[in-house]
């Protein structure tokens, strides 16, 4: 009811020729824990209001976080008044229209209905499994539900409920620390049980920690690591870059310019993770093929320079990577030696114009060889250029979430390139 009166209101009041308005009502609960109690619980709705209205080609933004008559109306003079004052934009793009929307589902009643208590209870557990291993853990247990309008002055409205469930766990014993994190639409799929088994494994194999030095070598890239990575490569992949010269795609569309075992899609067909009906460009979201089979069929492209280039605007709204059947013992024996990666942090490019990206590994790198693993190794910092790695890609597993908006496999990479050791 609130955003119905908020759309109302904008459309009564304001005079420009044209504008775009999003409304964002989340409601979450996060319970916080740190070495083994419990620290507090944050609850509550809060609400983003967002604005941009246009005279001719001169803009202006305006954002509120409270949705009373007063405010709407500061909202819309704050933007308005920027707007006028604005230099004019060459690029603006008049705001969308009425469309059909895709009928998707990314709210979980699992999700829905989870209670507080329920919350404490998985962390209160997580603190007495923690305890009985004479060991610390931290971290957060999470529920937000979120609720998302977008419209314009030509007749686009969009909504969408989405949920979200988290609980991350960072284990410290002695000198080992180690941290897994579930994060999904569904809470439903949720066993913390099994990620505690995995978090004291974890724990229990980096008490043997060995010193490795950087080099190319074999790895097992578990899905959040994959995924991490790759959100990267997504943001070189902007179609107008490219076509400017100023990234590795140039001129690769339509070419075999992956490896042919690797494939990546955002999609509407996957229910366990969030695919949101339409963009922030207030275009309807379809299936879209960015790699199929190592041939580059789309580039992200916004709604400016798909009109200059003749095609259609798109955007990547979630991350799909078809799997296969390998499991992690299988591609142990598939290679001498290796490693295995949990995640990735601290990413950033160090060539926009190759590919390349630099970056850490984190929460723990098991080194094995013969088909076992064998002992922790240190911390690495690694420089590769991800397209040229999915060419190296020697076997995929079952996918799996990495998040609500992936799903990806575990794969096989062969050469991986590390050039630094790492002390955190």
């Amino acid at each position: 009811m609130k955003t119905e009166k908020i759309i109302k209101f904008i459309r009564e009041h304001c005079s420009a020729d044209d504008y775009v308005c999003s409304i964002s009502n989340i409601d979450s609960h996060e319970t916080r824990f740190a070495q083994n109690g419990i620290t507090q619980h944050i609850a509550g709705p809060k609400i983003s209001i967002d604005l941009t209205v246009t005279f001719g080609k001169k803009s202006g933004t305006a954002s509120v976080n409270q949705a009373d008559d007063a405010t709407l109306m500061q909202l819309i003079s704050t933007a308005e008044d920027i707007a006028k004052l604005a230099p004019e934009d060459p690029e603006f793009m008049p705001s969308t229209g009425s469309c059909k929307l895709p009928q998707v589902q990314n709210c979980s009643q699992a999700t829905l209905d989870l209670k507080p208590q329920e919350m404490v209870k998985i962390v209160q557990t997580s603190i007495d499994q923690a305890r009985a291993m004479d060991a610390t853990v931290s971290g957060m247990c999470e529920k937000h539900i979120s609720d998302f309008c977008l419209f314009t002055k030509h007749g686009f409205i969009g909504s969408d409920r989405n949920s979200s469930f988290g609980h991350s766990m960072t284990l410290k014993k002695g000198e080992v620390e180690t941290k897994v994190s579930y994060a999904a639409k569904d809470f439903s799929g949720f066993d913390l049980k099994k990620d505690f088994a995995r978090l004291a494994a974890q724990a229990e194999s980096l008490a043997d920690m060995h010193s490795f030095d950087p080099q190319k070598i074999a790895v097992i890239l578990r899905p959040a690591a994959l995924q991490e990575l790759l959100w990267y490569m997504f943001w070189m992949m902007n179609r107008r870059q490219s076509d400017e010269g100023f990234t590795p795609f140039t001129d690769q569309l339509g070419k075999s310019f992956f490896g042919e075992k690797f494939s990546l899609y955002s999609t509407l067909q996957k229910p366990q993770i969030i695919s949101p009906p339409f963009t922030m460009d207030g275009l309807p979201t379809e299936e879209c093929v960015w790699v199929e089979n190592g041939v580059l069929k789309n580039m992200p492209t916004d709604r400016y320079w798909a009109s200059k280039q003749n095609t259609k605007a798109c955007t990547p709204y979630n991350m799909y990577i078809p799997g296969g059947d390998a499991s992690e013992d299988e591609m142990m024996k598939m290679v001498p030696r290796g490693l295995i990666i949990n995640r990735f942090w601290y990413i950033r490019p160090v060539d926009m114009k190759r590919g390349e990206l630099t970056g850490m590994t984190r929460d723990g790198v098991l080194y094995f060889e013969n088909g076992k693993v064998k002992n922790a190794v240190n911390n690495l910092r690694f420089n590769e250029i991800p397209h040229e790695m999915t060419r190296r890609i020697l076997a995929l597993g079952a996918e799996e979430l990495a998040s609500p908006y992936g799903l990806v496999p575990t794969i096989l990479i062969d050469g991986f390139n590390f050039v630094d050791k790492t002390n955190f």
